[in-house]
C-alpha cells in the first residue's frame, strides 16, 4: 500500500517536535519595543497567527546584542529581563497548538536605522541611534549609512557567545525552535558574501573562511540547544548581484551545517547590496528551497510571494520544500491557514471559540 501523499496540511516531525501542518509564520520585524522588551503588541500579533492555524510562529529578528539591533525599537534577547515578556507570548502560542519559534539576529552594518514608517534611514547618535556599528569589513551598506567598524577576532568570539546566551534565554522563555538569521544583508550574510567580506584572516577570502562565522554560531548554539529541539538557519540563497553569494554556495553551506546540527535551511534571498536586481514574482525564491533540499539532503523552507493556497499546497506536494514560510500574507490575514484548508479540501481544527463561524460544506 503506497503512503498517503504529503500536502500542505500534513504534519511533520523534526527531532522531537511535531508541527501540525507545513505553514510557518515568518519572522517579521514589528519595530514596537522599548529597550528590546516585548509588549502586548507582540502577544497579540504572534498569538493571533497561532489561533489562525499556523504550525510554527516565529518571533521577529531578535537582537543578541543591543548594538546588533536594526532599529532602536527592535525586539531583544541580550539580557535576562527580556525573557518574561517573551515567555508570555511563547506560552500562548503553544496553548493554541502551534510551535513557538524565535529568530536570533545581529544586524551588522545595517544596524542603527529608523523604523520603516519613520523613513527607515540610518540614525546618528543625536537621532537616537548608536555608533559604532560592526561588520566583517569597513564597508558601508549604502550612501548615507555609517561605515562600520571591522570586527576583531575577539569581538567575533564575543558575538558568537552572545548567540549562545540568547539561545539559553530562548529556552528559558519556552521557545522550541531557534532560527539563526544569516540572510538579508545582516551580519551572518555579510560574512558569507565576498561583496561585503574583504577580510584577509581566517574569516575572509576563501569559502571555508567566509562561512566560518555562520558555522561557529550554529555549532555553538547547537551545543546549548537541547537535542530534542530543532535548529533552523535562514540564508539569502543568492545575493542577486554579480560576484556575490550564489545558490551553489548555499547548497555547499547546507552540506556543511547539517552535520553541525542544523535541521532546516530557510531559503530567502537578497538584502546584501542596494543594487541587487531581483526578479520578484509569485514563488520567485522557491527554486532555492528545492535546490537545497534535493542537493544537500536537508529540509528546507520556501519563501517569496507565496500567497495562494493552491500554490502553497503544490510546493509541498511537489517536494520543493518541507515548509512554506509566509510573511506579508499573514499580515493581511492572520487566519490564512483556516481559509487555505477549505480551498485545498483539507480538514483543520478551528479554535472552539470560532467554530460557529466555520464555513459549512
Amino acid at each position: 500500500m503506497s503512503p498517503a501523499p504529503v500536502h500542505l496540511f500534513s504534519p511533520l516531525t523534526i527531532r522531537e517536535i511535531t508541527f501540525r501542518n507545513r505553514i510557518v509564520v515568518s519572522p517579521m520585524c514589528q519595530y514596537s519595543c522599548e529597550d528590546g522588551l516585548a509588549t502586548d503588541w507582540h502577544l497579540v500579533h504572534l498569538g493571533s497567527r497561532a489561533v489562525g492555524g499556523a504550525a510554527l510562529v516565529f518571533a521577529e529578528a531578535t537582537a543578541v546584542t543591543a548594538d546588533g539591533r536594526i532599529s532602536p525599537a527592535d525586539l531583544g534577547i541580550w539580557k535576562d529581563e527580556h525573557v518574561a515578556p517573551l515567555a508570555r507570548a511563547a506560552r500562548f502560542i503553544k496553548s493554541q497548538g502551534a510551535v513557538a519559534g524565535i529568530q536570533l539576529a545581529h544586524a551588522g552594518r545595517k544596524a542603527s536605522t529608523a523604523a520603516p514608517w519613520l523613513g527607515g534611514k540610518p540614525l546618528g547618535v543625536e537621532q537616537g541611534g548608536w555608533s559604532p556599528i560592526y561588520a566583517p569589513s569597513e564597508i558601508a551598506f549604502n550612501e548615507g549609512y555609517q561605515t562600520p567598524a571591522g570586527l576583531s577576532i575577539a569581538e567575533i568570539g564575543g558575538i558568537v557567545e552572545a548567540y549562545v546566551q540568547a539561545a539559553k534565554r530562548a529556552l528559558t522563555a519556552g521557545f522550541e525552535v531557534i532560527e539563526i538569521h544569516s540572510a538579508h544583508g545582516y551580519l551572518g550574510n555579510e560574512f558569507l558574501s565576498p561583496l561585503s567580506n574583504r577580510r584577509t584572516d581566517e574569516y575572509g577570502r576563501s569559502f571555508e573562511n567566509r562561512t566560518r562565522f555562520t558555522r561557529e554560531v550554529a555549532e555553538a548554539v547547537r551545543r546549548v540547544w537541547p537535542v530534542r529541539l530543532p535548529l533552523f538557519l535562514r540564508i539569502s540563497a543568492s545575493d542577486w548581484a554579480e560576484g556575490g553569494w550564489t545558490i551553489e554556495d548555499s547548497v555547499a553551506l547546507a552540506k556543511m551545517v547539517r552535520p553541525l546540527g542544523v535541521d532546516l535551511i530557510d531559503c530567502s534571498g537578497g538584502g546584501l547590496v542596494p543594487y541587487a536586481k531581483i526578479p520578484v514574482g509569485p514563488g520567485y525564491q522557491v527554486p532555492f528551497a528545492e535546490a537545497v533540499r534535493r542537493q544537500a539532503n536537508i529540509a528546507s523552507g520556501a519563501v517569496g510571494m507565496i500567497t495562494d493556497p493552491m500554490q502553497a499546497d503544490q510546493i509541498i506536494r511537489n517536494g520543493q520544500a518541507d515548509f512554506v514560510i509566509m510573511a506579508r500574507e499573514f499580515l493581511r490575514d492572520p487566519y490564512w491557514p483556516l481559509h487555505a484548508a477549505a480551498a485545498v479540501h483539507q480538514e483543520i481544527a478551528w479554535p472552539k471559540q470560532y467554530e460557529r463561524a466555520k464555513p459549512t460544506k
